[in-house]
């Protein structure tokens, strides 16, 4: 491919039998070199981000408890996830990963890390399986050093991207009204809600299911609320709209897309109808508006807790094949 993965063994979460099944980000690697989706020379190592990187977004206070194993037991609590020294290690790799990603996408037109995208976690706190937001610490990183000026955030995980809205927008006081609109070609009486916000540096752009978690959804630059069972159809109607909308308030330098596995009609999370199918051509518009538009573009993975973990899998897995038929190789 033209383009590199990112991707460790190391990614695994040491959480055991969990919801979210830590393990399948070696199942992906695996599905990738075992179908010739990619081959071994098309994937790069990460190294951790440093705890200066992480505090480019998390608090003092946040990472030393992280690193000292002092986080309170309602903290621990919010994270939904077993706390152990090693897991820290784990989502500072994923940051890592996130961050070599941005790297070479700069680089390269595009660039998927096959973990990440945890974009439920705070300055001060984690919630929702995520720990540190390497998304977040990855567009900090190429603003403080210069190699961008403006960033996007496109997420299609199930779930509203709370975390990454906080981050980007702290002080939530340019909050423009809420309205509905109704998708080009599904039924009439289906509408989203869509509400905008004013970027700074980063425009963050959430399509997610509006009957799910959180239950409190601090305003994204543009949050699309989409319906229960919203199915394959209409979720692109509203992707493509959604894009060149926040393509025509915002001309980001580099865009970071969330490929949540969740909007998939059998998540045990979620509540959309998407096929697998659907989620890839997902994958194929985002890709393809980055390219048309000349605009680096780096994704990592989100979500994903369907009843077959394989299923999962594969719906990862197709996020790199979706990239690989967008952008060719050499």
């Amino acid at each position: 491919m033209r383009f590199k993965l990112v991707y460790s063994d190391a990614y695994c979460l040491p959480i055991g039998g969990h919801v979210f099944a830590g393990q399948k980000y070696r199942l992906v690697h695996q599905m990738l070199i075992g179908t010739g989706a990619a081959g071994p020379t098309d994937f790069v190592a990460p190294v951790p981000a440093t705890d200066d990187d992480v505090r480019l977004v998390h608090s003092e206070e946040y990472v030393r408890k992280l690193r000292e194993g002092t986080l309170s037991a309602q903290e621990e609590m919010l994270l939904e996830l077993p706390f152990s020294p090693p897991l820290v290690d784990s989502f500072w790799l994923h940051a890592g990963g996130s961050i070599l990603a941005a790297e070479l996408a700069l680089r390269d037109g595009v660039a998927i890390s096959l973990g990440g995208g945890f974009h439920h976690a705070f300055p001060e706190h984690g919630e929702g399986f995520c720990m540190v937001h390497d998304v977040a610490i990855a567009l900090r990183r190429l603003l403080r050093q210069g190699k961008v000026a403006r960033a996007m955030v496109v997420d299609c995980d199930v779930h509203q991207g709370n975390g990454t809205a906080t981050i980007f927008n702290p002080s939530l006081e340019s909050t423009a009204p809420s309205h509905s609109w109704s998708a080009p070609q599904a039924q009439a009486a289906r509408t989203v809600s869509i509400r905008e916000a004013e970027p700074g540096d980063v425009f963050t752009l959430s399509m997610h299911q509006e009957n799910n978690y959180p239950q409190f959804k601090p305003p994204s630059s543009l949050d699309v609320n989409l319906p229960d069972r919203t199915v394959d159809s209409e979720y692109l109607d509203w992707l493509d709209n959604a894009l060149n909308l926040a393509l025509r308030q915002f001309e980001p330098d580099v865009i970071a897309y969330v490929a949540g596995a969740d909007p998939y009609r059998e998540d045990q999370l979620g509540g959309l109808s998407m096929t697998i199918d659907g989620l890839k051509q997902r994958d194929e518009v985002v890709f393809a508006t980055a390219k048309s538009r000349h605009i680096p573009v780096f994704a990592t993975y989100a979500g994903g807790y369907a009843k077959n973990v394989q299923d999962t899998v594969r719906i990862h897995a197709n996020t790199v094949v979706a990239a690989r038929e967008v952008f060719g190789s050499r």
